[in-house]
C-alpha cells in the first residue's frame, strides 16, 4: 500500500481547491450566512458537473471511476472551504437516486445521532432522502450551525443506511480534516499579523504551543483518514478470500474507520476551539469565521458515526485482535 498522494490524486485535490476558491470563498461563505441559504442549487450542478458526486460511481454507470483515497481528498477540501449541503450523502446516493450524481437533485439522510435518529439536516432543501421512498414530513429544530439547518422528522421511522455507515463516516471525518486544517491555518495567520507588546503574539510561547498542538491533531487525524480510505480501498478490491478473511478484513477495515473519524471529529472540534484562543476577543465575534467551522464540527462529530459509536468499534476491534480473531 502506497499512502502517499499520487501526482493524479494531488492535481485531483488542487483542482478542487482552485474550483471552491473561485466559486465559493469566503465573500459566498458570509452571503450565504447572512442570507440563511443553506444550499446553492447553481453551485451544486456544478460540483456535478465537476464529478463530485459521481466519482467513486462506475464509468460505465456514467462516473468518474475512482476510489474512496480520491473521495477522501476531494471531501477534505470541501472541509477546508466550509462549503455546506449534504454533500456525503448526495455522494453515496449516485446512482440510487437519479439526479444525484449530475448533481440535479440535493439528497440527504438519516445520519444525525446513534443509529440514526429523527433529525434530518437539509431536509427542506432536499429532494430525497437517502434510503426513503419519499420526503417524510419534519418540524424545524434549531441548529448550532446556521448553514445546517434541522428537522425532526414526525412521520414514519428512520430509513436504514447502515450500508452506507462507513464511508459515510470516512467522508464526513475528511470534512473534519479540512476544517481542521483551515482553522490551523487562520489561526497561524493572526498569530503573525496581531502585535502585542512591540511583536507578534506568534512570538509567544504560550500562542506557538497551541498553534503545535493544533499541527499535530490535524495531522494526526489526516494520517488516519488516508490509511483508512487506502485500506478499504484495498479491501473492496481484494478476492479470493474465504468468509472468516472477509469478516476479519471488514471488522480490521471498520475500526480504522472509526478511529479515523474519532480522531477527525476531535482534531475539528479543538482546532476550532484553539483557533479562537489565539484570536481573543476578535474570535467571539460575529464577523470572525471561527465560530463558523466550531458550530459546524459540533454537528458533524454527531454525523454517521458518533464518538460513543466510534469508541465502542473501536475497542470491539482491539478485543479481536487481541484474542486472535474471535470479538468479545
Amino acid at each position: 500500500m502506497d499512502f502517499q498522494p499520487t501526482r493524479d490524486q494531488r492535481d485531483l485535490r488542487a483542482g478542487v481547491r482552485e474550483l471552491l476558491a473561485g466559486r465559493y470563498g469566503r465573500d459566498a461563505l458570509r452571503a450565504a450566512v447572512d442570507g440563511g441559504s443553506a444550499v446553492d442549487r447553481e453551485l451544486w450542478r456544478e460540483l456535478g458537473a465537476a464529478g463530485f458526486f459521481a466519482l467513486r460511481l462506475p464509468e460505465a454507470e456514467g462516473g468518474v471511476g475512482l476510489g474512496l483515497p480520491e473521495a477522501v481528498l476531494v471531501f477534505e477540501e470541501a472541509g477546508r472551504a466550509l462549503l455546506p449541503g449534504p454533500l456525503v450523502a448526495t455522494h453515496l446516493a449516485a446512482g440510487a437516486v437519479p439526479g444525484a450524481a449530475a448533481g440535479t437533485a440535493v439528497v440527504t439522510a438519516f445520519d444525525l445521532g446513534e443509529r440514526g435518529g429523527p433529525l434530518v439536516s437539509y431536509l427542506a432543501e432536499a429532494d430525497a432522502v437517502l434510503g426513503a421512498a419519499g420526503l417524510p414530513p419534519g418540524e424545524p429544530v434549531r441548529s448550532a450551525d446556521p448553514l445546517t439547518p434541522l428537522h425532526r422528522v414526525t412521520g414514519g421511522g428512520p430509513a436504514d443506511v447502515s450500508a452506507y455507515r462507513e464511508a459515510g463516516a470516512l467522508l464526513t471525518a475528511a470534512l473534519q480534516v479540512g476544517s481542521a486544517l483551515r482553522t490551523l491555518e487562520m489561526a497561524v495567520r493572526y498569530a503573525g499579523e496581531r502585535e502585542q507588546f512591540g511583536q507578534p503574539i506568534g512570538a509567544f510561547q504560550a500562542v506557538k504551543h497551541l498553534c503545535a498542538g493544533m499541527l499535530v491533531r490535524a495531522e494526526v487525524a489526516r494520517t488516519a483518514v488516508y490509511a483508512a480510505a487506502v485500506m478499504a480501498q484495498a479491501a473492496d478490491a481484494a478476492d479470493g478470500q474465504d468468509a472468516d478473511g472477509q469478516a476479519a478484513e471488514a471488522a480490521e477495515v471498520a475500526g480504522e474507520i472509526a478511529a479515523a473519524k474519532l480522531l477527525a471529529d476531535e482534531a475539528a472540534v479543538r482546532n476550532a476551539r484553539d483557533c479562537l484562543q489565539v484570536h481573543g476577543g476578535m474570535g467571539f465575534t460575529w464577523e470572525a469565521d471561527v465560530h463558523l467551522h466550531l458550530k459546524r464540527a459540533w454537528v458533524r462529530a454527531e454525523q454517521w458515526v458518533t464518538a460513543a459509536e466510534a469508541e465502542e468499534a473501536l475497542a470491539a476491534e482491539l478485543s479481536r485482535t487481541a484474542t486472535g480473531g474471535e470479538a468479545r
